[in-house]
């Protein structure tokens, strides 16, 4: 909105010549959506508390110490998040930007299914929500029409093909075929992301590394120069991609706040479904899927340890890991939720440095 609203005046006041900067309003995006997210947050906190009463149902086959520690805190906490993100999206982002809005309302209508399945399980007090095959069937149709959208709007030449990283711009031409996987990764980081939530900082800290790197790989993509230079696609708008990645940041950061050990809050499905489905449509806007799997590391370990351990057990009756997904396994050695917590951050850094120098890399 503010850069909507003053560069008709830049002409007038040379000042203001700094709202073309997309760093600039990076930053800008960052604090406003950190400040806003550390001012509402006690007030959003107790409000769910009065509402909720006991708090985000616990599972009983969990970790014991979650029956004790965790009960009675409320969940829904990524509404705190989300409320953040669009205000300062709204003042700070180009709102011609197609892609913006696009990327945005793969965060509104995920962040709506986590926000029901809060709601069922809250409802139920019980740590099952819906049905996950309905619920995977809604994301599926949500991405096929996204990536029908963006399909309209990006350079022809992009259409269907996958980069592969490492490489001097070899690609492949999916064809149609290319919905199915970019339904794959949006959802698949969506859900990953959400597993990954079960302990206090645990996913916000490698949701805003791994939105960090995206940030940096919007501006290069959204930049010819940087583009070609690095040999990686070129994606017209995508640079307008950096304000969300860093609203992301800034909100993730005021959520921190009151996420950290003992957690006051968590983020819920409401949080975790619409921030995984965000960073999945960033990437898939990006052209650089494949890479989110390495950057994204920590969500993609989550995950197959969860898929692991169901075949395994369906298969042979027995369980690879002590309990899934993996950070629960490592609680049960006896490691504490703060060891697991910073160790986890820490291979996140690691990962997403190496996503990171893969742009370089070819």
């Amino acid at each position: 909105m503010l850069y909507y609203l003053l560069t008709p005046y830049i002409e007038n006041f040379n000042f203001l010549n700094l709202f073309n900067y997309l760093t600039f309003r990076a930053g800008g995006a960052l604090f406003t959506a950190f400040f806003i997210s550390l001012f509402l947050g006690p007030r959003f906190i107790k409000k769910l508390k009065s509402v909720q009463k006991k708090g985000q149902p616990i599972r009983l086959d969990g970790p014991k110490s979650h029956l004790v520690n965790k009960a009675g805190t409320p969940t829904m906490g990524g509404m705190l998040i989300l409320i953040s993100l669009f205000v300062s999206i709204l003042f700070w982002a180009d709102l011609s930007s197609n892609i913006v809005w696009l990327i945005f309302s793969i965060t509104i209508l995920f962040g709506l299914i986590g926000a029901l399945d809060d709601y069922s399980k809250l409802k139920n007090n019980s740590p099952e929500g819906f049905k996950a095959s309905y619920r995977l069937i809604v994301e599926f149709l949500i991405c096929f029409l996204f990536v029908f959208l963006f399909n309209k709007i990006v350079n022809p030449d992009l259409v269907n093909i996958v980069f592969i990283p490492f490489t001097k711009g070899f690609f492949i031409d999916l064809g149609n075929f290319y919905y199915i996987f970019a339904a794959i990764v949006i959802v698949g980081s969506a859900n990953a992301v959400n597993l990954t939530d079960g302990l206090d900082g645990l996913a916000i800290g490698p949701i805003m590394i791994t939105t960090l790197s995206f940030a940096f790989i919007a501006y290069f993509t959204g930049n010819l120069i940087y583009s070609e230079y690095l040999k990686i696609p070129y994606v017209s708008d995508t640079g307008e991609l950096v304000i969300i990645c860093a609203s992301l940041i800034g909100a993730g950061l005021g959520f921190l706040w009151f996420n950290a050990p003992p957690a006051m809050v968590f983020m819920g499905d409401t949080g975790s479904l619409s921030i995984g489905g965000t960073i999945g449509a960033i990437a898939v806007a990006t052209k650089h899927e494949i890479i989110l799997s390495l950057i994204g590391g920590i969500f993609v370990l989550e995950a197959l340890s969860v898929f692991a351990q169901i075949i395994s057990f369906k298969l042979t009756g027995k369980r690879i890991f002590r309990m899934a997904p993996i950070h629960h396994h490592f609680e049960q050695k006896g490691w504490s939720e703060a060891t697991i917590v910073i160790r986890f951050w820490i291979i996140s850094i690691i990962l997403a440095l190496l996503g990171l120098a893969s742009l370089k890399l070819r």
